[in-house]
Parts: C-alpha cells; structure tokens; sequence
C-alpha cells in the first residue's frame, strides 16, 4: 500500500504512533525490542538504568498507540514489536541518526 492511498483516519493514527515513538526513551526501548526480541519491564528498566515505573509508563504508551504487543508468561509479562517491520524503522532512524 502506498502512502496516498492512506485514509485520513489512517493518516492520523500513524502521525500518533511517530509521536509516540519520537520520544528518546521509548526510542530506546524500541531499539532493544528490535529484531523479535522480546523483553519483560524488569529487563528493561534494568537495560536502560531506568525506574521501572518510568519503563512501565512508556511502554504503555507504546502498546496503546498500537507499537507494541504484549504476551504473559508466568508472573512476568513480555513486550515485543507488535509488526516485524518496525524494525526496518528502528534501524533506518539509528542510521540515520549515526550519520
């Protein structure tokens, strides 16, 4: 599918899920969930140095708009890249960014 060929409805909800991404620590989140890794809020908190309340409020944030997916395992709860090619997103906004 093309980019015209997006619904305005469509439109909007992919504008929320660039803001949502936009910020720098759901940024790094997403740069460790990249290539199927799959991740519970301890790991990441601990990943990033992080409080864990801060890592539990972004990654609602990104599971919200859509970003992320969820599966329970146990007690924990991992979170992993709702669609694979965000991946090709996250690599594209690192190179990017490297340049």
């Amino acid at each position: 599918m093309e980019f015209s060929d997006l619904k305005p409805e469509e439109i909007d909800r992919a504008a929320n899920m660039i803001k949502a991404i936009s910020h720098p620590m759901r940024l790094a989140i997403l740069g460790n969930l990249g290539d199927g890794n799959q991740l519970s809020v301890t790991e990441i908190h601990k990943i990033l140095e992080i409080e864990q309340s801060t890592a539990s409020h972004h990654l609602g944030i990104l599971k919200d708009k859509g970003i992320l997916a969820s599966l329970r395992k146990g007690k924990n709860t991992y979170y992993y890249l709702k669609r694979k090619n965000l991946s090709k997103l996250i690599r594209c906004i690192s190179e990017c960014a490297c340049d």
